[in-house]
């Protein structure tokens, strides 16, 4: 178990999903709430339709995005985004394909429903592996806005 394992089950535990978690642990890292940003964290949950990519994936590359990511006009994409996102695809593809059929939420979760020990496994490695490339690019996971 890593340190942030009993927190993501309590948020599953309290109905929020994969992608949702990752945002909430996120914020709650930087002392901050966000409610319309975790809603619409949720969309990406479950592979958006269960077909999609899995929403740990999606919160992951989302929480990198809040670092790297442009988000206003005086703003540029930092040029560390998508080595970083590419970084966090091949590691979960990987990871998936040792454990799943795939990397679909119906791959990793062939019923559809949420399932703890699956799905807070799944999202403790994405989020602990969002943080490490966060690191590893030189940015301070702890302030999201220090560009």
């Amino acid at each position: 178990m890593t340190v942030h394992d009993l927190d993501i089950l309590q948020l599953g535990a309290r109905g929020y999903c994969c992608a949702q978690i990752i945002i909430k642990m996120a914020l709650r890292l930087w002392d901050e709430e966000n409610p319309m940003l975790v809603r619409a964290s949720g969309a990406l949950c479950q592979g958006i339709t269960g077909d999609g990519v899995c929403g740990a994936f999606t919160g992951a590359a989302c929480l990198l995005g809040c670092y790297a990511a442009k988000g206003d006009d005086q703003e540029k994409e930092d040029e560390r985004l998508q080595l970083m996102l590419t970084e966090l695809w091949q590691w979960f593809t990987e990871h998936c394909a040792q454990r799943h059929s795939g990397h679909a939420c119906k791959d990793i979760v062939p019923d559809g429903q949420i399932h703890p020990e699956v799905c807070g496994g799944l999202v403790s490695a994405c989020y602990n592996k969002a943080l490490e490339l966060l690191a590893i690019n030189g940015f301070d996971p702890e302030y999201p806005n220090d560009r």
